[in-house]
Protein backbone atom coordinates (compact mmCIF):
# COMPACT_ATOMS: atom_id res chain seq x y z
CA UNK A 1 0.00 0.00 0.00
CA UNK A 2 1.59 3.43 -1.16
CA UNK A 3 1.72 5.81 1.37
CA UNK A 4 -0.69 8.14 0.25
CA UNK A 5 -3.34 5.64 -0.25
CA UNK A 6 -6.68 6.08 1.24
CA UNK A 7 -5.58 9.37 2.91
CA UNK A 8 -5.10 13.04 1.24
CA UNK A 9 -1.65 13.39 0.36
CA UNK A 10 -2.34 17.50 0.31
CA UNK A 11 -3.92 17.12 4.01
CA UNK A 12 -0.24 15.45 5.08
CA UNK A 13 1.71 17.95 2.61
CA UNK A 14 4.39 20.08 4.33
CA UNK A 15 4.46 23.66 4.17
CA UNK A 16 7.84 24.20 2.66
CA UNK A 17 7.83 20.91 -0.29
CA UNK A 18 10.73 22.31 -2.02
CA UNK A 19 12.12 21.81 1.43
CA UNK A 20 10.97 18.21 1.40
CA UNK A 21 12.31 17.60 -1.71
CA UNK A 22 16.09 17.57 -0.20
CA UNK A 23 15.11 14.62 1.42
CA UNK A 24 12.32 12.86 -0.46
CA UNK A 25 12.26 14.17 -3.88
CA UNK A 26 9.99 11.69 -5.18
CA UNK A 27 7.47 11.98 -2.12
CA UNK A 28 7.63 15.84 -2.76
CA UNK A 29 6.58 15.63 -6.81
CA UNK A 30 3.82 13.54 -5.55
CA UNK A 31 2.51 16.21 -3.72
CA UNK A 32 2.98 19.06 -6.05
CA UNK A 33 1.20 16.29 -8.83
CA UNK A 34 -1.94 16.33 -6.78
CA UNK A 35 -1.91 20.31 -6.25
CA UNK A 36 -1.11 20.38 -10.26
CA UNK A 37 -3.73 18.52 -11.09
CA UNK A 38 -6.57 19.90 -8.73
CA UNK A 39 -5.53 23.12 -9.36
CA UNK A 40 -5.74 22.75 -13.18
CA UNK A 41 -9.01 20.84 -12.82
CA UNK A 42 -10.65 24.13 -10.63
CA UNK A 43 -10.75 22.16 -7.40
CA UNK A 44 -10.02 23.46 -4.09
CA UNK A 45 -7.00 22.36 -2.53
CA UNK A 46 -5.88 22.49 1.04
CA UNK A 47 -2.43 23.56 -0.31
CA UNK A 48 -2.40 26.08 -2.83
CA UNK A 49 0.90 26.62 -5.33
CA UNK A 50 3.46 29.35 -4.43
CA UNK A 51 2.11 32.73 -5.65
CA UNK A 52 4.50 32.77 -7.75
CA UNK A 53 3.82 29.22 -9.86
CA UNK A 54 -0.06 29.78 -9.17
CA UNK A 55 0.03 33.61 -10.65
CA UNK A 56 2.35 31.86 -13.86
CA UNK A 57 -0.43 28.78 -14.45
CA UNK A 58 -3.03 31.60 -15.15
CA UNK A 59 -1.19 33.88 -16.95
CA UNK A 60 -0.29 30.59 -19.40
CA UNK A 61 -3.64 29.06 -19.04
CA UNK A 62 -5.26 32.54 -20.69
CA UNK A 63 -2.19 32.22 -23.41
CA UNK A 64 -3.41 28.81 -24.27
CA UNK A 65 -0.80 26.42 -23.47
CA UNK A 66 -2.05 22.64 -23.11
CA UNK A 67 -0.82 21.42 -19.74
CA UNK A 68 -0.92 17.95 -20.73
CA UNK A 69 0.79 17.88 -24.41
CA UNK A 70 4.37 19.80 -25.05
CA UNK A 71 4.39 22.41 -27.90
CA UNK A 72 8.07 22.33 -29.47
CA UNK A 73 8.04 25.70 -31.39
CA UNK A 74 10.99 25.59 -34.39
CA UNK A 75 14.30 25.78 -33.36
CA UNK A 76 16.58 28.46 -34.63
CA UNK A 77 19.09 27.78 -37.61
CA UNK A 78 22.70 27.26 -37.13
CA UNK A 79 23.09 30.85 -38.74
CA UNK A 80 19.89 32.85 -36.74
CA UNK A 81 21.87 31.11 -33.68
CA UNK A 82 25.31 32.42 -34.40
CA UNK A 83 23.28 35.94 -34.99
CA UNK A 84 21.60 36.29 -31.62
CA UNK A 85 24.91 35.03 -30.20
CA UNK A 86 26.71 37.74 -31.54
CA UNK A 87 24.06 40.25 -30.79
CA UNK A 88 23.63 39.56 -27.36
CA UNK A 89 25.66 41.63 -24.62
CA UNK A 90 25.42 37.94 -22.61
CA UNK A 91 28.73 36.93 -24.88
CA UNK A 92 30.75 39.04 -22.91
CA UNK A 93 29.90 37.53 -19.74
CA UNK A 94 30.40 33.75 -20.59
CA UNK A 95 33.77 33.18 -18.67
CA UNK A 96 31.54 34.77 -15.12
CA UNK A 97 28.61 32.57 -15.55
CA UNK A 98 31.01 29.38 -16.72
CA UNK A 99 32.87 29.98 -13.41
CA UNK A 100 30.06 30.87 -10.89
CA UNK A 101 28.08 27.76 -11.96
CA UNK A 102 29.72 24.94 -13.89
CA UNK A 103 31.72 23.47 -11.65
CA UNK A 104 29.38 22.93 -9.38
CA UNK A 105 26.45 22.29 -11.66
CA UNK A 106 28.92 19.23 -13.68
CA UNK A 107 28.83 17.58 -10.08
CA UNK A 108 25.45 18.01 -9.18
CA UNK A 109 24.36 17.07 -12.41
CA UNK A 110 22.70 20.02 -13.55
CA UNK A 111 23.31 22.40 -16.51
CA UNK A 112 23.71 25.37 -17.39
CA UNK A 113 21.50 27.33 -19.88
CA UNK A 114 21.65 30.99 -21.36
CA UNK A 115 18.71 32.61 -22.97
CA UNK A 116 18.41 35.56 -24.50
CA UNK A 117 15.27 38.35 -23.57
CA UNK A 118 13.49 35.99 -26.25
CA UNK A 119 13.53 33.34 -24.40
CA UNK A 120 15.39 31.52 -26.89
CA UNK A 121 18.40 28.86 -25.81
CA UNK A 122 21.79 30.77 -26.50
CA UNK A 123 24.28 28.70 -24.93
CA UNK A 124 23.77 25.46 -22.90
CA UNK A 125 26.78 23.53 -21.28
CA UNK A 126 26.76 20.78 -18.19
CA UNK A 127 26.67 16.78 -17.18
CA UNK A 128 26.31 15.30 -20.65
CA UNK A 129 23.64 13.12 -19.00
CA UNK A 130 21.75 15.79 -18.33
CA UNK A 131 22.15 17.50 -21.88
CA UNK A 132 20.67 14.39 -23.09
CA UNK A 133 17.71 14.90 -21.25
CA UNK A 134 16.78 17.71 -21.85
CA UNK A 135 17.31 17.33 -25.51
CA UNK A 136 14.03 14.71 -24.65
CA UNK A 137 12.27 17.60 -23.17
CA UNK A 138 13.16 19.93 -26.26
CA UNK A 139 15.49 21.87 -24.06
CA UNK A 140 17.63 22.35 -27.05
CA UNK A 141 20.12 25.08 -28.52
CA UNK A 142 17.48 27.61 -30.49
CA UNK A 143 14.17 25.92 -28.41
CA UNK A 144 11.99 28.85 -27.64
CA UNK A 145 11.31 28.71 -23.43
CA UNK A 146 9.24 31.13 -23.04
CA UNK A 147 6.62 31.35 -20.74
CA UNK A 148 3.15 31.95 -23.32
CA UNK A 149 4.85 29.01 -25.82
CA UNK A 150 6.16 26.15 -22.81
CA UNK A 151 4.49 26.55 -19.99
CA UNK A 152 5.97 27.57 -16.61
CA UNK A 153 9.50 27.04 -16.59
CA UNK A 154 12.96 28.31 -14.76
CA UNK A 155 13.55 30.43 -17.80
CA UNK A 156 10.26 31.70 -19.08
CA UNK A 157 8.74 32.81 -16.03
CA UNK A 158 11.82 34.12 -14.46
CA UNK A 159 11.97 36.36 -17.88
CA UNK A 160 8.09 37.36 -16.94
CA UNK A 161 8.33 37.96 -13.45
CA UNK A 162 11.88 39.62 -13.89
CA UNK A 163 13.33 37.95 -10.24
CA UNK A 164 14.76 34.34 -9.94
CA UNK A 165 12.71 31.75 -9.67
CA UNK A 166 12.92 28.00 -9.01
CA UNK A 167 10.56 25.28 -10.59
CA UNK A 168 10.08 22.12 -9.13
CA UNK A 169 8.48 19.36 -10.77
CA UNK A 170 4.99 19.31 -10.80
CA UNK A 171 5.18 23.30 -10.72
CA UNK A 172 5.75 23.09 -14.27
CA UNK A 173 2.84 23.65 -16.10
CA UNK A 174 3.20 20.92 -18.89
CA UNK A 175 3.19 17.40 -17.65
CA UNK A 176 6.05 16.06 -19.18
CA UNK A 177 8.71 18.85 -17.73
CA UNK A 178 7.24 17.68 -14.31
CA UNK A 179 10.28 15.25 -13.91
CA UNK A 180 12.32 18.59 -14.18
CA UNK A 181 13.41 20.90 -11.54
CA UNK A 182 14.85 24.09 -13.27
CA UNK A 183 16.36 27.94 -10.93
CA UNK A 184 16.36 30.43 -13.48
CA UNK A 185 17.82 34.49 -13.00
CA UNK A 186 17.21 37.29 -15.18
CA UNK A 187 20.01 38.77 -16.04
CA UNK A 188 19.68 42.90 -16.73
CA UNK A 189 21.16 45.55 -18.59
CA UNK A 190 22.98 47.61 -15.66
CA UNK A 191 22.61 50.74 -17.65
CA UNK A 192 18.83 51.32 -18.18
CA UNK A 193 17.28 48.07 -16.34
CA UNK A 194 16.73 46.22 -19.65
CA UNK A 195 16.65 42.50 -19.19
CA UNK A 196 18.96 40.55 -21.05
CA UNK A 197 18.04 36.86 -20.85
CA UNK A 198 18.04 34.60 -18.35
CA UNK A 199 20.61 32.42 -16.93
CA UNK A 200 19.42 28.89 -15.68
CA UNK A 201 20.38 25.89 -14.00
CA UNK A 202 18.28 22.83 -14.41
CA UNK A 203 18.69 19.17 -13.80
CA UNK A 204 16.55 15.82 -12.40
CA UNK A 205 14.45 15.95 -10.01
CA UNK A 206 16.57 14.75 -7.32
CA UNK A 207 19.05 16.85 -8.17
CA UNK A 208 17.38 19.90 -6.33
CA UNK A 209 18.15 21.95 -3.71
CA UNK A 210 16.60 25.17 -2.13
CA UNK A 211 20.40 26.93 -1.96
CA UNK A 212 20.25 26.60 -5.64
CA UNK A 213 17.88 29.60 -6.11
CA UNK A 214 20.24 32.20 -4.07
CA UNK A 215 23.72 30.48 -6.07
CA UNK A 216 22.04 31.36 -9.18
CA UNK A 217 20.96 34.76 -8.60
CA UNK A 218 24.32 35.73 -7.42
CA UNK A 219 25.95 34.24 -10.21
CA UNK A 220 23.26 36.55 -12.55
CA UNK A 221 24.83 39.94 -10.17
CA UNK A 222 28.16 38.58 -10.66
CA UNK A 223 27.21 39.01 -14.63
CA UNK A 224 25.40 42.56 -14.38
CA UNK A 225 28.10 43.25 -12.38
CA UNK A 226 30.49 42.67 -15.17
CA UNK A 227 28.66 44.14 -17.61
CA UNK A 228 28.73 47.46 -15.71
CA UNK A 229 32.73 47.33 -15.81
CA UNK A 230 32.99 46.63 -19.40
CA UNK A 231 30.20 49.38 -20.05
CA UNK A 232 32.53 52.21 -18.15
CA UNK A 233 35.68 51.03 -19.43
CA UNK A 234 34.12 51.78 -23.01
CA UNK A 235 32.89 55.23 -21.97
CA UNK A 236 36.70 55.47 -20.34
CA UNK A 237 38.11 54.71 -23.99
CA UNK A 238 35.75 56.62 -26.07
CA UNK A 239 36.03 60.11 -23.75
CA UNK A 240 39.94 60.16 -24.88
CA UNK A 241 38.72 60.02 -28.37
CA UNK A 242 36.19 62.74 -27.48
CA UNK A 243 38.31 65.23 -25.76
CA UNK A 244 40.28 66.49 -28.82
CA UNK A 245 37.21 66.74 -31.25
CA UNK A 246 34.96 68.36 -28.36
CA UNK A 247 37.77 71.08 -27.41
CA UNK A 248 38.17 72.31 -31.54
CA UNK A 249 34.35 72.73 -31.51
CA UNK A 250 31.77 75.88 -30.40
CA UNK A 251 28.22 75.35 -29.43
CA UNK A 252 26.81 72.17 -27.97
CA UNK A 253 27.90 69.15 -28.75
CA UNK A 254 28.78 65.80 -27.02
CA UNK A 255 30.33 62.40 -27.35
CA UNK A 256 27.93 59.39 -27.33
CA UNK A 257 28.50 55.71 -27.90
CA UNK A 258 26.36 53.66 -30.07
CA UNK A 259 23.49 53.48 -27.84
CA UNK A 260 23.39 56.99 -26.65
CA UNK A 261 25.56 57.01 -23.04
CA UNK A 262 27.50 59.95 -22.77
CA UNK A 263 31.27 59.98 -22.71
CA UNK A 264 31.69 63.42 -22.73
CA UNK A 265 29.70 67.13 -23.64
CA UNK A 266 30.69 70.38 -24.14
CA UNK A 267 28.75 74.02 -23.70
CA UNK A 268 25.70 71.84 -22.66
CA UNK A 269 25.01 70.05 -18.85
CA UNK A 270 25.83 66.41 -18.66
CA UNK A 271 23.25 63.68 -19.03
CA UNK A 272 23.77 59.72 -18.89
CA UNK A 273 22.16 59.49 -22.07
CA UNK A 274 20.87 61.45 -25.45
CA UNK A 275 18.26 59.15 -27.41
CA UNK A 276 19.21 58.27 -30.96
CA UNK A 277 17.08 57.16 -33.72
CA UNK A 278 16.53 53.11 -33.47
CA UNK A 279 18.91 53.22 -36.41
CA UNK A 280 21.12 56.49 -35.97
CA UNK A 281 22.95 57.32 -39.22
CA UNK A 282 24.86 60.42 -40.08
CA UNK A 283 23.08 63.33 -40.72
CA UNK A 284 20.12 66.09 -39.62
CA UNK A 285 17.90 64.20 -36.60
CA UNK A 286 16.19 65.54 -34.53
CA UNK A 287 17.00 64.04 -30.24
CA UNK A 288 14.44 64.34 -27.82
CA UNK A 289 17.37 65.79 -25.62
CA UNK A 290 18.65 68.24 -27.97
CA UNK A 291 15.99 69.15 -30.61
CA UNK A 292 17.86 69.12 -34.36
CA UNK A 293 21.16 68.21 -34.35
CA UNK A 294 23.25 66.51 -36.82
CA UNK A 295 25.18 63.16 -36.24
CA UNK A 296 28.75 62.32 -37.21
CA UNK A 297 30.32 58.82 -36.42
CA UNK A 298 33.17 58.75 -34.31
CA UNK A 299 35.28 55.07 -33.51
CA UNK A 300 32.89 53.76 -30.98
CA UNK A 301 30.37 55.69 -30.95
CA UNK A 302 28.59 59.86 -32.19
CA UNK A 303 29.63 63.21 -32.71
CA UNK A 304 26.21 65.06 -31.85
CA UNK A 305 26.33 68.13 -32.55
CA UNK A 306 23.16 70.30 -32.07
CA UNK A 307 21.31 73.18 -33.74
CA UNK A 308 19.74 76.30 -32.58
CA UNK A 309 16.19 74.83 -34.65
CA UNK A 310 12.42 74.55 -32.88
CA UNK A 311 11.27 70.87 -32.78
CA UNK A 312 9.67 70.05 -36.13
CA UNK A 313 6.20 70.11 -36.00
CA UNK A 314 3.23 68.07 -38.12
CA UNK A 315 3.10 64.67 -39.38
CA UNK A 316 4.13 63.20 -35.70
CA UNK A 317 3.22 59.81 -34.36
CA UNK A 318 3.43 58.70 -31.36
CA UNK A 319 3.12 54.86 -30.25
CA UNK A 320 2.60 53.43 -26.83
CA UNK A 321 2.71 49.74 -26.81
CA UNK A 322 1.39 47.80 -23.85
CA UNK A 323 0.57 44.57 -25.91
CA UNK A 324 3.80 42.75 -23.61
CA UNK A 325 4.19 42.86 -19.89
CA UNK A 326 7.25 44.63 -18.78
CA UNK A 327 8.11 45.41 -22.30
CA UNK A 328 6.29 48.18 -22.71
CA UNK A 329 7.65 50.82 -25.45
CA UNK A 330 6.70 54.31 -26.57
CA UNK A 331 8.01 54.94 -30.45
CA UNK A 332 7.76 58.35 -32.09
CA UNK A 333 8.07 58.75 -36.08
CA UNK A 334 8.45 62.14 -37.13
CA UNK A 335 9.60 64.30 -40.04
CA UNK A 336 13.30 63.84 -39.32
CA UNK A 337 13.37 60.62 -37.94
CA UNK A 338 11.80 57.98 -35.66
CA UNK A 339 13.23 56.24 -32.14
CA UNK A 340 12.12 54.29 -29.81
CA UNK A 341 11.86 54.04 -25.75
CA UNK A 342 11.62 51.32 -22.95
CA UNK A 343 9.37 51.97 -20.03
CA UNK A 344 9.59 51.43 -16.78
CA UNK A 345 5.98 50.34 -15.23
CA UNK A 346 5.36 53.84 -13.77
CA UNK A 347 6.35 55.38 -17.17
CA UNK A 348 3.91 53.25 -19.19
CA UNK A 349 1.39 53.95 -16.29
CA UNK A 350 1.64 57.92 -16.85
CA UNK A 351 2.04 57.88 -20.86
CA UNK A 352 -1.06 55.61 -20.81
CA UNK A 353 -3.33 58.14 -18.21
CA UNK A 354 -2.31 61.08 -20.61
CA UNK A 355 -3.44 58.92 -23.82
CA UNK A 356 -6.75 58.63 -22.31
CA UNK A 357 -7.10 62.34 -21.48
CA UNK A 358 -5.64 64.29 -24.43
CA UNK A 359 -6.95 67.11 -22.46
CA UNK A 360 -4.25 67.02 -19.97
CA UNK A 361 -3.70 66.44 -16.49
CA UNK A 362 -2.09 67.96 -13.75
CA UNK A 363 0.62 66.80 -11.44
CA UNK A 364 -2.13 66.23 -8.76
CA UNK A 365 -4.85 64.79 -11.24
CA UNK A 366 -1.83 62.38 -11.65
CA UNK A 367 -1.06 61.42 -8.47
CA UNK A 368 -4.34 61.14 -7.27
CA UNK A 369 -4.91 58.47 -9.85
CA UNK A 370 -1.39 56.70 -9.47
CA UNK A 371 -1.14 56.70 -5.56
CA UNK A 372 -4.68 57.96 -4.54
CA UNK A 373 -2.98 60.89 -3.00
CA UNK A 374 -3.15 64.15 -4.76
CA UNK A 375 -0.23 65.73 -3.13
CA UNK A 376 2.42 63.49 -3.65
CA UNK A 377 3.02 66.24 -6.76
CA UNK A 378 6.92 66.15 -6.28
CA UNK A 379 7.37 62.37 -7.01
CA UNK A 380 4.91 62.50 -10.65
CA UNK A 381 7.03 65.94 -11.54
CA UNK A 382 10.18 63.62 -10.87
CA UNK A 383 8.63 61.10 -13.14
CA UNK A 384 7.11 63.44 -15.73
CA UNK A 385 10.65 65.18 -15.81
CA UNK A 386 12.39 61.88 -16.55
CA UNK A 387 9.74 61.09 -19.33
CA UNK A 388 10.43 64.46 -21.08
CA UNK A 389 14.54 63.53 -21.31
CA UNK A 390 12.71 60.98 -23.95
CA UNK A 391 9.99 62.64 -25.46
CA UNK A 392 11.18 66.14 -25.07
CA UNK A 393 9.02 68.93 -26.59
CA UNK A 394 6.44 66.20 -27.64
CA UNK A 395 5.25 66.30 -24.31
CA UNK A 396 3.94 69.55 -22.85
CA UNK A 397 3.10 70.29 -19.20
CA UNK A 398 1.12 73.00 -17.13
CA UNK A 399 -1.50 70.62 -17.66
CA UNK A 400 1.21 67.41 -18.42
CA UNK A 401 0.03 66.31 -21.85
CA UNK A 402 0.88 64.87 -25.46
CA UNK A 403 0.95 67.68 -28.17
CA UNK A 404 -1.77 68.75 -29.97
CA UNK A 405 -0.94 68.24 -33.64
CA UNK A 406 0.87 64.46 -32.65
CA UNK A 407 -1.54 61.34 -33.82
CA UNK A 408 -1.23 58.89 -30.54
CA UNK A 409 -1.86 55.60 -30.89
CA UNK A 410 -2.30 53.12 -27.95
CA UNK A 411 -1.93 49.32 -28.65
CA UNK A 412 -3.39 47.41 -26.04
CA UNK A 413 -2.47 43.65 -24.82
CA UNK A 414 -4.82 40.87 -26.40
CA UNK A 415 -6.25 39.96 -23.27
CA UNK A 416 -8.13 42.91 -21.36
CA UNK A 417 -6.67 41.60 -17.81
CA UNK A 418 -3.39 41.94 -18.82
CA UNK A 419 -2.88 45.50 -19.26
CA UNK A 420 -0.60 47.18 -16.77
CA UNK A 421 -1.43 44.18 -14.48
CA UNK A 422 0.62 46.44 -11.94
CA UNK A 423 -1.62 49.80 -11.79
CA UNK A 424 -4.43 50.48 -9.86
CA UNK A 425 -5.14 53.60 -11.37
CA UNK A 426 -8.89 54.21 -11.60
CA UNK A 427 -8.40 55.37 -15.05
CA UNK A 428 -6.42 51.76 -15.69
CA UNK A 429 -8.97 49.63 -13.85
CA UNK A 430 -11.70 51.28 -16.00
CA UNK A 431 -10.17 50.76 -19.43
CA UNK A 432 -10.08 46.64 -18.18
CA UNK A 433 -13.17 46.67 -17.68
CA UNK A 434 -13.73 48.33 -21.09
CA UNK A 435 -12.03 46.16 -23.19
CA UNK A 436 -13.73 43.04 -21.56
CA UNK A 437 -17.41 43.98 -21.64
CA UNK A 438 -16.64 45.05 -25.52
Amino acid sequence: MGPFEGEDPVAKAPKDVRRLAVVDAARAARVLSDVRSATLAGQRTRMAPRPVIGQSWERVLRSGVDPEHDVRAGLLSREELEQRRAASPLRHVLPVLREGLLSVADVARHIMVVADEDGRVLWREGHPSVLRNADRLGFELGADWREDVVGTNGVGTAAVVRRPVQVFAAEHFVRSHTTWTCTGAPVTDPRDGRLLGVVDVSGPLDTMHPATLAWVDSVAKLAEARLRELHLASLERLRTVAAPVLARLGGRAAVVDRDGWTAAVAGMPYTPRIALPAAAAPGRRWLPALGVCSLEPLAGGWLVRADEEAAPHGDTRIVLDLTRARRWSVAVSSGVGSWSQALTPRHAELLYLLAVHRSGRSAADLAAEVFGDPARTVTVRAEMSRIRRYLGAFLEHRPYRFREDAEVRVVLPNDPRDLLPHSTAPTVRRGRRASTAS
